[in-house]
């Protein structure tokens, strides 16, 4: 039984790593499950073995990179009482994502530069825009705190300097993603750093 479950999570993987390959070579929509299938090794049955369509595996694939974002969410908030630590553990970490973790940044390109998103991945989309919440209500809580306590001094709101925040990284995010010759980012991370704070004072 040890065995087969073993076998069975392997299969799983391996299906997972052909979609997303060819997701992130080929966009979600030239991407069939034949073609997985293919890429992977198999026939389309292991697929639905695990898997109950396309979307359910695409869904699966952006967990590649949803769910470091909503554990470092949870951290974040954890460090409440230091919210400039916070802040600055959040952009260091979402850098160091995109360079050093591969299917991270796969995952990430692949809903940023090779998906039509339309309604029909309702699931996916809901956990995507409720972690772009998370995300800036993060930033704005953090914010908030570090003014009350003297840390940062601005007369802008938090709820507007939360938008910015989120807005700066997905910028830097998707410019890199789409034209990676444009800067090499694991050298300019400190940099975006600097500028970040920069720009919030």
């Amino acid at each position: 039984m040890r065995r087969t479950k073993e076998e069975a999570e392997k299969t799983r993987q391996a299906v997972l790593e052909a979609a997303l390959t060819l997701f992130s070579r080929d966009g979600y929509s030239l991407t069939t499950l034949s073609r997985i299938a293919r890429e992977a090794g198999f026939s389309r049955g292991p697929i639905y073995w695990h898997f109950a369509s396309k979307d359910d595996l695409y869904e699966a694939v952006l967990s590649y990179s949803q769910e470091p974002l909503e554990a470092l969410v949870a951290e974040c908030r954890a460090m409440a009482n230091t919210p400039i630590d916070a802040i600055d553990h959040f952009i260091e970490r979402w850098l160091w994502l995109l360079v050093n973790d591969h299917k991270y940044r796969q995952s990430f390109e692949i809903l940023l530069n090779k998906t039509e998103l339309t309604e029909a991945m309702g699931r996916t989309l809901a956990r995507e825009r409720e972690l772009t919440r998370s995300i800036v209500t993060l930033f704005r809580s953090l914010i908030a705190r570090a003014v009350r306590k003297g840390l940062l001094d601005t007369d802008e709101e938090p709820e507007k300097l939360g938008l910015l925040s989120y807005t700066y990284l997905m910028g830097i995010t998707q410019s890199w993603l789409f034209s990676p010759e444009l800067f090499p980012l694991e050298e300019e991370t400190d940099f975006f750093r600097r500028r970040f704070w920069i720009m919030l004072q």
